[in-house]
């Protein structure tokens, strides 16, 4: 009922079953090409978003979905999917690919799970309880300083920012909970404004609970519930590797 205590468990048990239904449809999906309808749209997509919100929905959420929009705003809790995270990694069947989900109620995000769908990894967080990796409570590597880190990158810096090495694979949601387990000591998106909320939420919450602060690069709130809003997140695992992360952003940054 409206107004009753949301329980996190419970809301973790449905964004998993959802999870699960994803990747019994993406099993039953035999074109992962694109649909030829809205552009990056693959059928694969479609067929995870519809596993998706079906779940939520009939368990009483709303749903903000990169692919279907927004379904039922007046809910208390609503649900931010990306069904497919790294679609196009999927259609190659390269190894970076992703679900990610993230409950938001009115004090801000509340439980996360991003699933690494390639190697059936699955990060779950809930609010002020912490975070894990298949149950495993996860913190970051502590790298401070920019000389000595593995960064992930989106898009393109305007030129090498001085870290140790980087990688570029394709999944945002994939690349947080990478710092946020210290396999990549910090995340920077090099473009401006090209990131859903959806790529970013759940792997935000993750972060967070890891000990892990992700930021907009322009400084701006990072959650937002509008389809058509766009950020551009940044993370270190310590504050100091992040600050130096925000500073290499070619638009944002303060070289």
């Amino acid at each position: 009922m409206a107004g009753d205590p949301v329980d996190p468990v419970v809301v973790l048990g449905v964004l998993s079953d959802a999870a699960d239904a994803i990747e019994a449809a993406l099993a039953a999906t035999a074109d992962w090409g694109e649909t030829g309808g809205r552009e990056g749209e693959h059928h694969s997509d479609v067929a995870a978003d519809a596993a998706a919100v079906a779940v939520l929905v009939a368990a009483g959420y709303g749903v903000l979905s990169e692919e279907s929009g927004r379904t039922h705003p007046e809910r208390a809790v609503t649900v931010v999917v990306d069904p497919l995270d790294g679609s196009t990694n999927a259609s190659r069947r390269m190894s970076w690919w992703a679900t990610s989900l993230c409950a938001v109620d009115a004090e801000g995000p509340l439980v996360a799970v991003v699933t690494d769908l390639r190697h059936r990894v699955r990060y779950t967080a809930i609010r002020g309880q912490g975070a894990a990796r298949d149950g495993t409570p996860i913190r970051p590597s502590g790298c401070r300083d920019l000389g000595q880190a593995i960064v992930g990158l989106n898009g393109v810096p305007a030129g090498h920012g001085g870290w140790a090495q980087y990688r570029a694979f394709g999944a945002t949601a994939l690349d947080l909970c990478a710092v946020a387990d210290g396999t990549l000591d910090g995340y920077l998106d090099a473009t401006t404004d090209e990131l859903g909320v959806w790529d970013y939420l759940g792997a935000l919450l993750v972060c967070r609970e890891a000990g892990v602060e992700v930021v907009d690069a322009a400084g701006r709130d990072l959650l937002i519930l509008e389809h058509g809003d766009r950020r551009t997140p940044v993370a270190g695992a310590t504050p100091e590797l992040g600050a130096a992360l925000v500073a290499l952003h070619p638009v944002h940054g303060r070289r």
